[in-house]
This record gives structure tokens, sequence and C-alpha cells, in this order.
């Protein structure tokens, strides 16, 4: 027996901020970075609150160390909020999790209505039982998964992403689209999951370039919005792959952005799990027809699966292209040889990987080793 729940209500659409003056007199903790306080984004949420109890946490960073959740917790401790809102990208939303739940189990703590409130187009956050912390000391990242870590609503408002940069842009919007693919070729996907997975990836592959070409285009910055978070419903049940596996570990330890590490990755871990060897249709595997069923939907040649599986990995090397991406770890400034030094540690960390079980092939540590190298340089 398999089940599929949501347990997140979604506001989303031009607007949709309005949702918080719901919240009433509530005592209120907000998470969120510096930027969004100095670049004024904050006041788009306080404005829409009625309560006049409302502190703002803002020392989120990038890839949240462990650290940062321990301070994190001393402020929710002062201010025993009954509502988070996290206020950010995925580290935002990642750490707020882990401070909330972390709280709850070390705190004598009454039941916290927990927001979420992304303001990039890409993690999902908002809608997962997923959250990724940095252990900065050993430069590995480590993702927790339950699902009391799961916001109680999420505000999709795509007022709060249309001043996102491009390469930002970009970054997000890649990691949107390997959601989608490996929650679609997961080993626990079903058929509620590839429906979310398809319809996040129809969106994402038509809306990317033109959310990166336009910023100020709203079109495009709703439907990727819509897109991050399909595919995040999608992998929090089906979960994921090598493709997160191998980019927890190497953006922990070389300090790459997380979507960017899995744009690189894409189209090896492709290749990889497609595994195509022979041209009889009964030689391939269930996730080369899955891929080219992908290709197929995309409208791209797809006469039969080995050509939809190479056209789609061509179709995602053109968008990486034109947005101008780094296509391997030296274009991101990373020291290659210290990466050769690493080769082994980098397979084992990736080996062991919760994303890795759910992988649709069965990965060795070689396997991991040969695609870290394809990115290498």
């Amino acid at each position: 027996m398999e089940d599929f729940k949501i347990k997140t209500s979604i506001y989303f659409g031009e607007g949709s901020l309005e949702r918080l003056s719901h919240i009433g007199s509530k005592n209120v903790l907000i998470i969120t970075d510096p930027f969004m306080v100095k670049s004024g984004t904050i006041n788009k949420i306080t404005d829409k609150l009625v309560s006049d109890s409302v502190t703002v946490f803002s020392e989120i960073v990038p890839d949240p160390p462990i650290e940062l959740v321990v301070k994190g917790i001393e402020e929710l401790n002062k201010v025993n909020p009954e509502v988070i809102v996290a206020l950010g990208g995925g580290s935002a939303i990642d750490a707020a999790k882990a401070i909330m739940d972390f709280s709850k189990n070390i705190l004598s703590l009454k039941n916290i209505e927990f927001i979420a409130i992304p303001t990039t187009s890409g993690t999902g956050s908002e809608v997962t039982s997923f959250s990724v912390i940095t252990d900065k000391e050993k430069g590995v990242k480590y993702p927790l998964v339950s699902e009391k870590l799961i916001p109680n609503i999420a505000i999709l408002d795509p007022e709060l992403v249309k001043t996102v940069p491009p390469a930002i842009t970009a970054d997000t919007g890649m990691d949107v689209i390997t959601h989608g693919l490996e929650a679609y070729v997961s080993t626990k996907a079903n058929d509620f999951t590839d429906a979310l997975a398809e319809k996040s990836l129809m969106l994402a592959f038509k809306y990317l370039e033109k959310a990166y070409k336009d910023g100020s285009d709203m079109k495009a910055r709703e439907k990727m919005h819509n897109a991050s978070c399909l595919a995040g419903i999608a992998f929090n049940s089906a979960s994921l792959g090598i493709n997160h596996s191998i980019a927890h570990t190497l953006g922990g330890k070389f300090h790459v952005p997380h979507g960017r590490t899995n744009a690189m990755l894409l189209p090896y871990v492709i290749e990889y799990n497609a595994n195509i060897v022979g041209y009889d249709n009964k030689d391939y595997s269930l996730a080369a027809k899955k891929y080219h069923n992908i290709a197929k939907l995309l409208g791209l040649p797809s006469n039969n699966i080995r050509m939809g599986v190479k056209n789609l990995i061509n179709l995602i090397k053109t968008m990486e292209k034109n947005m101008k991406m780094p296509l391997n770890l030296k274009e991101c400034g990373v020291d290659t040889h210290k990466v050769a030094e690493s080769l082994e540690n980098i397979a084992e960390s990736a080996f062991t990987d919760a994303c890795t079980p759910t992988n649709p092939r069965i990965p060795t540590k070689e396997d991991i080793m040969r695609i870290v190298e394809k990115v290498k340089e």
C-alpha cells in the first residue's frame, strides 16, 4: 500500500500576500536574511500583518550552519511565538524548519503555525519535509527529513521574485528541473508524483529562460514559482536521486550554489540513469523510457527512446549555455586538484546520502567518482 498527502495550504498568484492579514494579533517571529531587511522586502510582509508583536530574526546566511540554528533556537525561546514566518530562499526556509523542529524537541513549546514565503523559485522547500543544514567544519551538507518540518501554509507571490538577478534565476530554475526529473524517475515515483513532476517540468522548460531574460515578466515569474512548488510536492513524496546526493557533497565542500551544482551534474546523471546500451526497446531501462516521455511532452524529436533521451540532454545543455551558466567546477573557480584529491571522500559521502537509495539505477562509489570526474573541468 502506498499513500500520498499534502499537508500545506498553498496560496498563489499576485496579491497572495494578503493572506498574512488573517494571522490577526498573534505573536509573530519572522526568520529571514539580512538582504530581505536591507532591500525593504521585509516591509511587504510586515505591512500585511496586523499584529503589534512582530520580531525579526534576520541572521540567515546561505547554506545555514549548525551554529546559526542554535542562535535561532535561543531567539525563538525569547520570543515564544505563536506563528513563524520564514521569508527567503531555500536557506531561510530550511533554517526556520530546523530552528522550529529542534526548539520543539529541546523546549516545552505549544504548537506553532509555520508559514513559508519563498523569494526564489527553486527549492520547493515551502512544501517539503526536507531541510539541509551545513557542518562547516566537515564541509558537508546534512539533509534532515521529517514530516514535522512541512509548513502549514505556503504563500507564492510572484511580486517577491521579480527582482531576483538573472544568475540566481538560472541556478534556482535548474534546481526546479532537477527536482522534477529526479522525482519522475525515482524508485518511489507513483501516478500522483508523476503528474506533478510532469506539470512542473512543462512549466519550467517553457518559462525559465523567459524569466531569466526578463525578470519583470510576471507570467513567467508566476509560472516558475508554481513549477518550483509542484516539483517540491512531487519529490517530497517520491524523493530524489544521486544528482542531489552528489550536489549536497560538492556544494558543501567547494561552496558552489546548490542549483548550479545540480545543473552541472544533470546531463551526466541522466546519461548514467538512462544507461542506454542497446537498440531494442526491451533493452531500455524504465528511467530511459520516462526521460523519453518527458522529451515527447516537450515536443522534442523523439522517434525512439535513444533519440528522446539524447535530445533531452542536449536541451538542458543548450539552456545552461543560453543562461551563461558554468558547465563545470573549474568554471566555478574550484581548484580541480582538490577535487581529485577528495574524490573518494566525495563518492563515499554521496553514496551514503539520504537521496541515493531512490535513484533509479543503483550506483557504486566508482560510478559516482566517474560522474564527478565529468564535471571537474
